[in-house]
């Protein structure tokens, strides 16, 4: 009976050092989970940033007439889509 009650204490302690750990384990995810998050945040924000340099450069070389025959095509496609997209709005707005 002994033997009995120390294999259940035995296999009570380990389950309770599992649950432990589980939870540390819950715990660690969960701040790795907002750690991502802010991480892919951040990502997001640089890669508008980067976007938004990118346009101003084609702008200042633009303006400037430094841009070559590709970029300029390019260029010139994203000017049309922009008034496109543009024009729907107006539409929209004007119904």
């Amino acid at each position: 009976m002994d033997n009995l009650e120390t294999n259940g204490k035995l296999v009570l302690g380990k389950l309770q050092q599992l649950l432990k750990k589980y939870m540390a384990l819950q715990k660690e995810n969960e701040v790795l989970r907002k750690d991502l998050d802010t991480s892919q945040k951040k990502e997001n924000d640089y890669k508008l940033m980067v976007e938004e340099l990118n346009q101003k450069v084609n702008i200042l070389q633009a303006a400037s007439g430094q841009m070559s025959n590709k970029d300029q095509k390019e260029f010139e496609k994203k000017i049309t889509q922009y008034i496109k997209e543009l024009d729907k709005c107006i539409g929209i707005l004007s119904e």
